[in-house]
């Protein structure tokens, strides 16, 4: 750690400190910066040049007499302290104590930077994760070392239901190597207030880790925050041999900072005035996640993107597509229907579903079962715009039992309580009665074995 301290500033604006002439800087070194009224501030090195050294400074750069500026380069990565202690705990977007609680200071000293996985290193994601919500563990599965977004658009309760998988996600049989660590970009107090409290209602907070970045911190804050989550992750997973589920909310509002500081770094802007490194930027974060062969514990990835005006084509939802494997998408019209959770199955997809779900895993009928009501709901909905076209008196008996399902299927199925934590099995047998509808000719997805064992004909559903 370098003792000299400069008082070189030349420039600060929208977080970003200019300092000239100091030599022997990298790009990532930590930065300590103290003001005139003897604050210390916290700072990293965005762009090293000849001449020029630029700092994105963490708390901000309000109020900095730039003539009374000391900056100290301490020749050292940004790092989060990281020990079994981790758990239980709040954190800033850099790592600070948010609970009142004294730092960590019988741990190890990470740099935040990381890096993606090796591929020839990974070992192929696997096994159900059970989450209790009925659209997604019963036909969106995620997996152990699955990168799995939620789109979701303003308004919608993505809050909600990031807030519901915290409490409720679990690995069948291997409850206690399970932990979880939540992220938070940009969200108001009220939103970290919901969240603290949740967690702790529920008596989930002591396994989880929780970074905060609240609306008015500074931008800058959110671009080391999800860096710092992964960190702890990571050492949960691969030191801890923790099986690791991370929740991150909201993207958006770290693609948004991203683009801030690029604009006042003077990068050349490309769509919509995203800087042209924001896909690798995103594969960052998002490739540190997964299985490492030879070790026990893994990481599992569910970042929340909110659509600007709901356009999942926007590049944030856009990009996160071709990096990660799969999505869950919510649907305005089913949250104006008072439908929670709002998932909209259609678009939603799981690439990784079938490797974590069947005999082994969940259980037998499970590929089967998430087939048939797949092709029950598609022909449902051509049933609904025929009935948009010519009315529903119309229709014959057999669409007005599509509907009939479809109704149900949103109402029972993917409509659940947010406290109401669904097991796999009440989830399957959920979808059992909805298909009992149904004779039995009509189930082509499902075996006949399945039929035997799980539908009920009219007269036992009526009863």
């Amino acid at each position: 750690m370098s003792d000299v301290e400069y008082r070189r500033a030349t420039a600060a604006q929208g977080g970003l400190l200019v300092v000239a002439g100091v030599d022997n800087v990298s790009f990532g070194d930590r930065v300590r910066i103290r003001d005139h009224l003897g604050r210390r501030r916290n700072g990293q090195v965005i762009r090293a040049a000849e001449n020029e050294t630029l700092i994105q400074v963490f708390e901000g750069t309000d109020d900095l007499d730039l003539e009374n500026t000391w900056v100290r380069f301490l020749d050292e990565p940004l790092t989060l302290t990281v020990s079994p202690g981790l758990l239980g705990r709040v954190f800033s977007g850099i790592g600070e104590p948010r609970d009142d609680r004294p730092p960590i200071v019988d741990g190890e000293a990470r740099g935040i930077a990381g890096s993606a996985i090796n591929p020839a290193a990974r070992n192929y994601p696997r096994e159900f994760i059970q989450t209790g919500i009925s659209t997604i563990d019963g036909l969106n599965s995620l997996v152990r070392g699955q990168k799995l977004p939620i789109f979701s658009a303003s308004g919608l309760p993505h809050n909600r239901l990031a807030a519901q998988i915290v409490r409720q996600a679990r690995l069948p049989g291997e409850a206690t190597n399970f932990a979880i660590v939540f992220a938070a970009m940009g969200v108001s107090y009220a939103d970290a207030r919901f969240f603290r409290e949740s967690f702790s209602d529920s008596g989930v907070l002591g396994n989880v880790v929780m970074f905060i970045n609240h609306a008015d911190d500074p931008p800058v804050e959110r671009l080391a925050l999800p860096r710092v989550a992964l960190t702890a992750a990571e050492y949960l997973a691969f030191d801890l041999d923790r099986h690791v589920l991370v929740v991150m909310t909201d993207m958006t509002h770290y693609a948004e900072a991203l683009r801030e500081v690029a604009t006042a770094k003077g990068d050349v802007p490309a769509r919509k005035g995203y800087p042209g490194y924001l896909y690798s930027d995103l594969a960052e974060i998002y490739e540190r996640s997964g299985r490492i062969r030879d070790r026990h514990g893994s990481v599992t990835l569910v970042p929340v993107v909110s659509m600007p005006s709901d356009d999942i084509t926007h590049p944030i939802p856009d990009l996160t597509g071709y990096i990660t494997e799969g999505q869950i998408v919510l649907s305005r019209d089913l949250h104006n229907q008072g439908v929670y959770p709002p998932v909209d199955i259609a678009p939603s997809l799981s690439r990784l579903m079938k490797d974590g779900i069947g005999k082994d895993d969940t259980r037998d009928d499970h590929p089967r079962v998430a087939n048939q009501l797949y092709a029950l709901y598609a022909k449902a909905q051509e049933a609904r715009n025929l009935a948009s076209i010519i009315g529903a008196e119309e229709l014959s008996a057999r669409d007005r039992r599509y509907l009939e399902f479809a109704r149900e299927f949103d109402k029972h199925f993917v409509g659940q309580g947010e406290d109401e934590n669904r097991s796999i099995v009440e989830t399957l047998n959920l979808a059992w009665e909805l298909l009992s509808r149904f004779p039995r000719e009509a189930l082509t997805r499902v075996s006949e074995t399945d039929l035997a064992h799980y539908h009920r004909s009219g007269e036992e559903a009526a009863a």
